[in-house]
Order: C-alpha cells, then sequence, then structure tokens
C-alpha cells in the first residue's frame, strides 16, 4: 500500500523518527512540537501523530505516552525523507587508512574494511569475500574418467573454472553424459551459481523427473558440482553493538550474529545485491534472514579485478542513523572497488 503524506504530517514523522533514532525512548508530542520548532500546537501535534498510528507508521508502547517508528516508517523515512550527510574528510582518511593498511592481500584488505564500517558506525561491520557461487553460471560438462568416475568442469560468466570429481552410482556413456550438459545448461541459463543450486533442489523435488532415469542423475550430479564451498566472512563491531539498547539482551544479540554468518543467508544477499548497483537498505523483516526483528542492514556489492561481487554492509538496529551509514556505506564500497582493481 503506498502511503500519501501531508506535508504536515510527513514532517511530524521525519521528527518523531529522528527523535527515536537520536534517544531510543519513546517520542511525546510536547517533544516534537518543542525540539523541532514546529508552528502548531502540541495538541495539533498529537492529532497528527495519531493519524500517522492509524496508518501504522507509528506505534504506542505499554509504558509510555510517546510513539515510536514502525518498520513501515522507517521504510518512507528512507525512501522519501532521510536527507544524506556527506562523508566527511575525517572519515574518508579513516576508511583510506584501514583498507590500504592492510598491504595488496584482499584478505587483509576485507577484514581491514569491516573495522572501518564498525569504527565508524558503532555498529557491526561486515564483508563477505567475492564467491564464486555469487558468478552467473555459464556452462556445465561431464567428462567419463572411468567406470562410475565424472569429472564436472563448470564454468561462469566471468571466465572463472571449477572443477569437481564425482562419484557416480552407475556407469554413464560419453553421449549420456552430452545428455546430462545440455539438459543442465539450459536449465541454469541466465542464473547466478548459488541460483542454479536453487533451481536443481527444486527440480529433482519435481516428480515428473522420476519418469527419466538419466535426467534425474544428472541433477544429482549437477548438485555436487555446484555445493556450497566456504566463505570467507569478516565481522567486527560484536561487542560495540551491544551497547544499542535494543541488543542489550547479549543472548538475542548472539543469535543474530550467528544467522548473519549462516551461508545460506549470505549467499541470498549477495544474489540480491549483485543484481544492482548502489546501496541496498534491508529494514527489519525485510532482510532476507530469520530472527531480524529490529535489526536493519545496509549493504552494497563490490567487485573484483576479476569481475567476481562481494558483499559488505553494517548491521544495527532499525533505530540506526540512516543518514550517516548510507553515505559511510556507499564510499566504502567505493574505494574497496578502486582498491581491488589494483590487485
Amino acid at each position: 500500500m503506498v502511503v500519501r503524506l501531508t506535508p504536515r504530517s510527513r514532517q511530524i514523522l521525519e521528527a518523531v523518527v529522528e527523535e527515536y533514532i537520536a534517544t531510543a525512548e519513546p517520542v511525546a508530542s510536547s517533544v516534537v512540537a518543542r525540539r523541532r520548532e514546529l508552528p502548531v500546537s502540541p495538541a495539533t501535534v498529537r492529532n497528527v501523530m495519531a493519524d500517522l498510528e492509524d496508518l501504522g507508521l507509528l506505534a504506542s508502547p505499554h509504558t509510555s505516552a510517546g510513539r515510536i517508528p514502525t518498520e513501515k516508517a522507517y521504510r518512507f523515512y528512507v525512501d522519501s525523507l532521510v536527507s544524506l550527510r556527506p562523508v566527511t574528510d575525517k572519515e574518508k582518511k579513516e576508511i583510506a587508512r584501514r583498507c590500504r593498511q592492510a598491504g595488496s592481500g584482499i584478505s587483509g584488505i576485507l577484514r581491514e574494511t569491516s573495522r572501518a564500517l564498525a569504527s565508524l558506525s558503532n555498529y557491526m561491520g561486515i564483508v563477505v569475500a567475492p564467491s564464486f557461487t555469487a558468478d552467473i553460471f555459464r556452462h556445465i560438462e561431464f567428462i567419463r574418467l572411468g567406470s562410475c568416475r565424472v569429472l564436472a568442469i563448470l564454468v561462469s560468466c566471468n571466465g572463472n573454472v571449477q572443477n569437481r570429481l564425482i562419484e557416480t552410482d552407475q556407469d554413464f556413456s560419453s553421449d549420456e553424459l552430452i545428455r546430462m550438459g545440455n539438459y543442465l545448461n539450459e536449465l541454469m541459463d541466465g542464473l547466478t551459481i548459488s541460483q542454479a543450486r536453487e533451481r536443481i533442489r527444486e527440480e529433482m523435488q519435481k516428480e515428473k523427473n522420476c519418469y527419466d532415469s538419466l535426467l534425474s542423475n544428472a541433477l544429482k550430479m549437477s548438485r555436487d558440482a555446484v555445493r556450497l564451498e566456504n566463505e570467507n566472512i569478516f565481522v567486527e563491531g560484536q561487542a560495540s553493538i551491544l551497547d544499542q539498547p535494543e541488543f542489550s539482551d547479549v543472548k538475542k544479540m548472539r543469535e543474530i550474529y550467528r544467522t548473519f554468518e549462516q551461508k545460506a543467508h549470505l549467499l541470498k544477499l549477495l544474489n540480491d545485491c549483485m543484481r544492482s548497483e548502489g546501496v541496498r537498505i534491508y529494514i527489519g523483516s525485510e532482510t532476507p534472514m530469520g530472527n531480524s526483528a529490529g535489526i536493519s542492514l545496509i549493504a552494497s556489492r563490490f567487485v573484483t579485478s576479476s569481475n567476481t561481487i562481494g558483499l559488505l554492509g553494517i548491521i544495527g538496529p532499525t533505530r540506526m542513523g540512516y543518514s550517516s551509514v548510507i553515505p559511510i556505506v556507499d564510499y566504502t564500497a567505493g574505494i574497496l572497488n578502486r582498491l581491488l582493481k589494483e590487485n
């Protein structure tokens, strides 16, 4: 549902969101009227806030007369109201210093990048190293090596090649392996490697494939060929984020941290981010992972010299300072792109 607000309602919603971001306390109408110097009375502000609550943009905690923004309010704020603060010269120097001090090693650069993101935001910085599974699928070929042994050659559009030795339950002829390859190349055309893996899983669940033993075996072999590899994940700032009121529950924070380390979730993020350039913003339940209530992720892709794609971002409460964090993520992705082109 598209939300349309009057200029006054937009102004008051912006005031409530920014006041709550700053204080983490429910916002009263008198506070909005006084601190924002709006040319209206607290009573008018209160009426508008009641209307915003009816629209699902504000909520009233049981313990307070004030109101807090909902996920829907944060989304409206990010899409329509936020004024982005330029990255300061000091922040630019800090990002460049941390990213460059690691030398020429890519792992060192990515680790320092996550530290820079955490340091500048006081939230959690995350960097996911480029993965073959984020590449676009181009071609798969099976080569018979002997009885019940097949070499699977998987090629991405970036020119990356991955070889897998597969032990099969039965012996296949060269003609049968060619037929398998043709079937899979058509099935996975245009997908990322990880999307291809999901497509294979879906096809294996379809009953129709049970009637063709050869195609069923092709799916089983391709599943082995595109299985997930270990991901290099760099996460910093776990301690500092505990200072946020929302994350005072250490057990809850530990669950969130484990969730963001799960490779399947991170690959889903990679697939989402790689479709478009620029910063992507996930608020609360929009994040492609579980246990996400109360958290937001601001992420951007970066590209290496071999055109493989990685992910960097900042994880924090939905009550995060979007106006400053969004530019930091965007600027850092640009710096990382340039650095990795040199390596």
